[in-house]
């Protein structure tokens, strides 16, 4: 049985909708209310657009998938190629689509960590393709081109701000101005920037002084930059009992 840690606390999760169910459970599994709001939406690209662009693509050596979603979405697209992952999560949904993973990082989870990693350490003359969303970061990419590999990107799916309702929107302003939201989890950029869009200003106000829990260093640097009074705990990683871990050292 879980130690219900977060007895009282209300939790706003901006996950996609799609992928928000474990931590949700897991926040409610702890004693806690959670809330959905995804503040961004994961749009599959049309297949014949991603069968027509691998097409012109060459022949990789490495195939590099920089999100679970990306696996969803492409991992139809490795080629034979030795296969890495951007993290144990993405690491995870490779093995659970069945296909085994050649290259990951067991200690972090971003592109950081994944350069670091000694397959990536000589990449000369390698074709290294890079499955992902229609944009993304660039640093990857960049890095390996700087190593001397060759680079190409397939976009397998595009990444939205949702078009919510007004009565959900209203819901959650509610929420705040009740105190009833005691934390926020973002685990992205854009997910926090997006929910900043959405919200009113009133609700921003709120946001402004409301711990934020992330994994992403980068998520950080965003906060503090534009709500440089904002409380924020970094989770040791996104899986959901680490960021439920997080939660429970703000309330202690």
């Amino acid at each position: 049985m879980v130690e219900p840690v977060l007895v009282g606390g209300g939790v706003l999760v901006t996950r996609p909708e799609h992928q928000a169910g474990p931590l949700l459970d897991a926040i409610q599994a702890a004693g806690g209310r959670p809330y959905s709001l995804p503040t961004i939406e994961i749009v599959p690209r049309d297949d014949n657009d991603v069968v027509a662009d691998a097409a012109l693509l060459g022949s990789p050596d490495i195939t590099v998938f920089i999100s679970s979603n990306a696996v969803r979405l492409g991992i139809g697209y490795t080629s034979g190629a030795r296969i890495a992952a951007v993290g144990p999560s993405t690491a995870n949904a490779i093995r659970a689509a069945g296909y085994d993973v050649d290259i990951v990082s067991e200690s972090g989870f971003d592109s950081e960590h994944l350069l670091a990693t000694p397959a990536f350490a000589n990449v000369d003359g390698q074709t290294v393709r890079i499955v992902r969303g229609q944009t993304g970061r660039e640093l990857l990419g960049d890095t390996l081109r700087e190593r001397g590999a060759i680079v190409d990107y397939l976009a397998v799916y595009t990444r939205q701000k949702p078009k919510l309702s007004t009565e959900m929107l209203t819901k959650m302003a509610n929420l705040w101005s009740a105190d009833d939201i005691d934390a926020v989890i973002a685990l992205s950029v854009e997910t926090l920037t997006n929910l900043i869009d959405l919200i009113p200003d009133d609700a921003q106000q709120k946001l402004a002084t409301t711990p934020l829990v992330t994994h992403a260093e980068r998520v950080i640097i965003a906060a503090s930059e534009r709500f440089p009074d904002m409380p924020v705990v970094r989770a040791t990683s996104p899986h959901p009992d680490d960021l439920v871990s997080a939660l429970a050292s703000i309330r202690n």
